[in-house]
């Protein structure tokens, strides 16, 4: 890979008015590539996408240099790019010239994630897909998308972007944030940041250095990083990914210093990766990163990968065939640490932490099942029912269910009825509580929850009315028939399942 200088933020006005005018953004490039042509582009099958774009103009040339990366001839690059030139290109980093060709040296494409699009810059993959070298600066990959996904959106004032890599997680943040500041240890990264927010048109503080130094003494309203979370060994094969330092200890650095660079009431979305090793629950290694005092924190699981998987795919994505020598040999190396860390598996997850002036509480959850709602919405509303909870007796309360809840009850053939032998019987196995929006919260639910939540639906009678009801129906302690029931409501209520009606 060329060094890049600071002639690519200059050129990036000129790039985005050429960029505008040719419309290289997402709609127009799906409409003039269709849907079939898109999809296979993705797969790595570009002869569609070549052959849609015949006759196309600027944009066409533009999808065959960026998109496609194909070898585009200079003249056609040159009436694409009028305002920034194929010189200006060339000397800036942009593009290669081969005769009368020009090729991409970087990687450009619109991306439409979280509250906008954006137009990303950042290093090409290698013909077979991998990252290029150690300082590599990758793209919108997976766990970018996580990021985005995940990230409380609602206004704030400021937001750090730690680890920004090409910058995409600061530009989003520019749509919902006053000042946004950027950091990244790699220098190549920041200038690719620095040149992404020019050519985005984005008012972005990029600053070059290691973890948090850059900003010490500083507080931010949002923290979000995306930092190298790889758990291994040590060493640092490609800096987007790896630390440097031991197992899971870039997580807990990040989740251990991230909280003294929050304002009071502010939010950090971290991306992290734990290992659960033998005989310590993952939650408990992940709490005790955390200070005693100051933060409320909401740990979310949601896959966890046996060591050999986890090593296997690590491999692939920096770029090393597991079956080759060399492979085996870094795989071999890889699993003898983790197993003498008695490491059994990785986790991987979301940490959010608020800043709170109080001791410090830790809620962990797995969310392994599948949802399409972006989790970022649920941020909010998780710490405002955490507040609600705090501030209201549920005993008390009020409350309905929430609009999208459904229930499910699943029956299974249990037996034979009379007269007829031959007739199944079925007879319900498990009953549960189904969020349909956000996460997709799901709670099994016996038939007292069932005859609670009904009588507590029309939001007219307490907890406490109800569960006294129940216990007189049932023949029950009043009171441990309401200790029981303000459990069950409580978690439906943590989980968005039921609402309150409490006037605050």
């Amino acid at each position: 890979m060329a060094d890049l200088t600071e002639d690519l933020v200059a050129l990036a006005p000129a790039l985005r008015a050429d960029l505008t005018e040719a419309r290289y953004r997402v709609e127009p490039i799906g409409a003039m590539l269709g849907s079939a042509a898109h999809t296979a582009l993705d797969r790595g099958e570009p002869v569609p996408a070549r052959r849609a774009i015949v006759g196309g103009g600027p944009l066409g040339t533009l999808i065959a240099l960026f998109l496609i990366a194909d070898p585009c001839p200079i003249d056609e690059v040159a009436r694409a790019l009028p305002r920034t030139g194929v010189e200006r290109a060339l000397a800036a980093g942009l593009l290669t010239r081969s005769g009368e060709d020009v090729t991409a040296a970087l990687d450009l494409r619109p991306v439409l994630l979280g509250t906008g699009e954006h137009w990303v810059l950042a290093d090409l993959d290698d013909a077979r897909g991998r990252p290029s070298g150690p300082d590599h600066v990758i793209g919108v990959g997976q766990a970018t998308v996580s990021l985005l996904r995940a990230t409380p959106t609602d206004p704030v004032a400021t937001v750090l972007d730690l680890g920004t890599g090409g910058g995409i997680q600061a530009f989003q943040a520019t749509d919902y944030a006053d000042s946004v500041t950027a950091t990244d240890v790699n220098p190549r990264a920041t200038v690719l940041a620095r040149a992404g927010a020019v050519l985005n048109d984005r008012e972005v503080e990029v600053l070059t250095g290691s973890w948090f130094e850059p900003v010490a003494g500083r507080r931010f309203d949002r923290v979000v990083a995306n930092p190298p979370f790889v758990v291994g060994p040590g060493g640092i094969g490609h800096t987007y990914r790896d630390s440097g330092l031991d197992l899971d200890g870039a997580s807990r650095l990040v989740v251990s210093t991230a909280p003294e660079h929050l304002n009071p009431g502010g939010i950090a979305t971290l991306l992290a990766a734990w290992v659960h090793r033998r005989g310590e629950h993952w939650r408990d290694r992940v709490a005790s990163w955390l200070p005693d005092h100051g933060v409320e924190a909401w740990i979310v699981q949601r896959d966890v990968a046996d060591p050999e998987l986890y090593v296997g795919t690590w491999l692939r994505d920096g770029g090393v065939d597991p079956r080759s020598a060399d492979g085996a040999a870094q795989a071999g190396a890889w699993l003898d640490a983790l197993a003498a860390a008695e490491v059994e598996a990785v986790g991987f997850g979301v940490v959010y932490l608020r800043a709170i002036d109080g001791p410090t509480t830790v809620t962990a959850e797995e969310l392994t099942q599948p949802y399409d709602d972006p989790l970022g919405a649920e941020v909010t509303a998780h710490f405002a029912r955490s507040d609600w909870l705090a501030a209201h007796p549920v005993a008390e309360a009020t409350v309905r269910l929430a609009d999208s809840v459904m229930l499910e009850r699943v029956l299974q053939p249990g037996g034979v009825a009379d007269p007829d032998p031959q007739t199944p019987v079925f007879q319900q196995t498990v009953a549960r509580l189904h969020r349909a929006d956000g996460p997709r919260w799901v709670h099994e639910v016996d038939e007292d929850t069932i005859a609670v939540l009904s009588g507590l639906a029309r939001g007219q009678a307490t907890v406490t009315t109800v569960a006294s009801l129940l216990a007189a129906a049932r023949g029950r302690d009043p009171q441990q028939t309401l200790t029981a029931v303000t459990g069950v409501i409580t978690d439906l209520i943590r989980h968005g399942l039921v609402v309150p009606m409490t006037a605050d």
